[in-house]
């Protein structure tokens, strides 16, 4: 006499996260790893930066901001449609500026206006685009970044950049804190910050509607918080390496 036994049940597969549930955990994973909470971040605003200490930050951040357009074209370069190109093209332009339409003005972009703080904070733009002093846990971030941008799939690539979700009320509390402390940084060096609230809310509200159409699954939605907390790493990373130059420095100087 045969006998017959059932198959092992595969185990069944997560039902997708609400997209209420999905920003919900990007919100978790941010409260507890982006950059608003790294000390060097709470002393700046705080004003207990020395001159020394912004201009090092300043430096080393500029390495990051001119990296941003290049990272945008490889993300670029992963959109299938040309209106998705043409949306995110703009981020591009964004940072490396645009010349205006039939003569008209046009846009100098995130890159000169970090130029034109860094010379507001004392620092020469000569400097800053030489990449001198640029500290070596920077440029190990930066890369990191950029080639996780080159390499990743268009959903992880796009989901990276959801930091952009918390950068407009960092950039708020930064201009406030700029104005108060740091009275001897001339205004027009505060307009990075100033333009790109308006644009990070723009740029975040669309990676976010690009990853809701696309992360179909479980494992989708996964890989997009895991792509979101590999950038809240970066940008920690980042400031770990200044704050330890800087601490460094003071330990010297005393």
């Amino acid at each position: 006499m045969s006998t017959t036994t059932d198959a092992p049940r595969r185990p069944a597969r997560p039902l997708p996260w609400t997209p209420e549930e999905v920003e919900h955990r990007l919100r978790r994973i941010a409260a507890e790893r982006y950059h608003h909470r790294h000390p060097f971040n709470l002393r700046m605003h705080d004003g207990l930066l020395t001159p020394e200490e912004l201009r090092c930050w300043v430096l080393n951040r500029f390495h990051y901001q001119r990296h941003i357009p290049i990272k945008d074209a490889l993300i670029l370069a992963k959109l299938g449609s040309r209106e998705l190109r043409r949306a995110w093209i703009r981020r591009i332009h964004d940072h490396d500026g645009r010349d205006g339409d039939d003569g008209g003005p046009g846009d100098a972009g995130g890159i000169e206006r970090w130029l034109r703080l860094g010379e507001a904070a004392g620092l020469d733009r000569v400097l800053l685009l030489s990449g001198e002093g640029v500290l070596p846990g920077v440029r190990f971030a930066v890369e990191g970044y950029v080639n996780f941008c080159r390499l990743a799939t268009p959903l992880e690539a796009v989901a990276s950049s959801l930091t952009e979700l918390f950068a407009p009320d960092l950039m708020v509390t930064r201009i406030g804190a700029w104005e108060r402390h740091y009275p001897w940084i001339e205004p027009e060096g505060l307009r990075y910050f100033q333009v790109r609230v308006a644009q990070g809310r723009r740029d975040a509200d669309e990676a976010l509607t690009l990853v809701h159409r696309w992360a179909e699954t479980r494992a989708d939605q996964e890989r997009v918080l895991a792509a979101f907390a590999f950038k809240c790493d970066v940008l920690w990373s980042l400031l770990d390496a200044v704050e330890h130059a800087t601490a460094k420095g003071s330990a010297d100087a005393g």
